[in-house]
């Protein structure tokens, strides 16, 4: 059986997860190596499983808690970069802070529904879109809405200066041939969004 460089890759990090699993069944903290060892294993199955961008980054948030490491790993262990496969194709993952968590992200201010605003007082609307891509195709918040993949289909008038009304960092999807309803939101400021090299020339 022939194995990719990639495939190798994956199955000395399972490998290294059944030690740190092992390890760690034992009541023994784990080290450096297991601990990162565990989380990509973590990553990788649910990419393998189908899950979405940001539910990968939460499994391996999940995936080892501080209290299962020896004194010092959090500080040993403060970036993980691997890529996974997903629906789209293979992504970067970069997980920061993985053990400095206790049910928030680093940095994150927990609030109910309501009672935050965002984006207050700008300017809304829906559009109809269509992607006839044989593809998935995947619209980050913040990326200018206009200007996206040309194998979605909408009125490209209406959405100039808007973008998807979104958290930052959020994202959605179109399976090839689906149509989805979405809300965009206009861009803050009123400096117009630059035109990409070669475009408007």
């Amino acid at each position: 059986m022939y194995l990719s460089p990639t495939e190798e890759d994956r199955l000395r990090i399972f490998v290294a997860a059944e030690l740190a699993r092992r390890t760690r069944a034992d009541g023994v903290k784990l080290n450096a190596p297991e601990t990162t060892a565990l989380i990509c294993d973590e990553m990788h199955r649910a990419a393998r499983s189908g899950a979405s961008f940001e539910t990968v980054l939460a499994a391996g948030r999940a995936a080892v808690g501080a209290h299962d490491v020896i004194e010092g790993v959090p500080a040993l262990v403060q970036e993980i970069r691997i890529e996974v496969l997903l629906e789209d194709g293979v992504r970067l993952v970069v997980l920061r802070d993985p053990l400095a968590h206790d049910g928030n992200q680093p940095g994150e201010i927990r609030a109910r529904p309501g009672e935050i605003e965002l984006g207050p007082g700008l300017s809304r609307r829906r559009i109809r879109v269509t992607s006839i891509s044989s593809r998935p195709i995947r619209v980050s918040s913040h990326y200018p809405f206009w200007r996206v993949n040309s194998r979605l289909e909408f009125d490209r008038g209406a959405a100039e200066g808007y973008r998807l009304d979104l958290p930052a960092g959020a994202s959605i999807s179109w399976a090839p041939g689906e149509v989805r309803d979405v809300d965009l939101i206009a861009f803050g400021g009123h400096a117009p969004v630059p035109a990409p090299p070669g475009e408007g020339s």
